[in-house]
């Protein structure tokens, strides 16, 4: 197993986990947005660490500035959305939906950077959807007393917010933007983000021990997930570790049913499957 794929699969792993860590977290009432700025805490500490270590000093240069902050923005919101969203819909639902932005990557490629869309990448589309039916469909039952629909899409929004955080995080590295930099902003930005959710939006500036223990783990998890991904990026090839780093799902589906979250059952797993296919349709055509 070559080490791009060691760390694909290192960084699918930590992202599957935050999943289920943020649907436990959404569960209970508590401030989403003191919850994102625990978790930037908590990465920019590590990110600025594991800067020193490697010896990369942050670079300010324009093109790091203004990629970072658009990244970090979009980030930042797509994350507050995505624990919103878990509130009331199922973890493996959410989860699929949020990782499957592949095919916004995709769309927004197409519209944006002017890149090309051919049959095969049409039929990880169409896969895609039907993936994200399928485990719509299969979370019904479950106790959302009617909000499901709202929900469910807001974490579709999240998606999309996350699709379009990668489409600049590619154009910035494109101009010569410094990636442990932009890191570090993106961090930045979700402990401002939280912070401002917190005070203006749901109105409470609680500090708890829960709080802080999620916060914490959440923050370890994600610096783990985008580290891990480049690190991955330096030593194998992008067709090959993002697809495998966006099946995160996966371990998200597992991980739920072994904690007894949610059930397994034939449907979510064959939409699994199908969301699965779909990545590779897309990142390989």
């Amino acid at each position: 197993m070559s080490n791009g794929v060691t760390f694909a699969l290192l960084s699918m792993i930590f992202a599957g986990i935050y999943d289920v860590v943020c649907k436990k977290y959404s569960a209970r009432e508590r401030s989403r947005g003191m919850y994102v700025l625990g978790i930037g805490v908590t990465w920019a500490v590590m990110q600025l660490f594991w800067m020193r270590l490697n010896g990369a000093p942050f670079r300010a240069e324009s093109a790091t500035i203004s990629y970072g902050l658009i990244a970090g923005v979009l980030l930042t919101l797509s994350n507050l959305l995505l624990i919103e969203g878990l509130t009331h819909i199922n973890v493996s639902l959410g989860s699929t939906v949020y990782r499957l932005n592949t095919i916004g990557v995709v769309i927004l490629s197409y519209l944006v950077l002017h890149e090309s869309v051919g049959q095969i990448k049409l039929a990880g589309i169409i896969l895609g959807i039907i993936a994200v039916l399928l485990m719509y469909g299969a979370g019904k039952t479950s106790n959302t007393h009617g909000k499901s629909a709202l929900f469910f899409w807001i974490v579709v929004s999240a998606s999309l917010c996350r699709a379009l955080y990668g489409i600049v995080s590619k154009s910035g590295l494109s101009a010569q933007a410094d990636a442990q930099s932009m890191l570090l902003i993106v961090a930045v930005c979700w402990v401002v983000g939280g912070a401002l959710y917190a005070k203006c939006i749901e109105k409470r500036f609680i500090v708890t021990q829960k709080k802080i223990v999620y916060s914490a783990l959440s923050g370890f998890l994600v610096f783990c997930i985008v580290n891990f991904l480049i690190q991955g990026l330096k030593v194998g090839e992008a067709s090959i570790v993002i697809p495998i780093a966006n099946m995160s799902f996966v371990i998200a589906l597992l991980l739920s049913a072994v904690l007894k979250i949610e059930r397994l059952t034939t449907r979510n797993t064959v939409a699994a499957c199908l969301a699965v296919f779909s990545i590779l349709l897309l990142f390989n055509a």
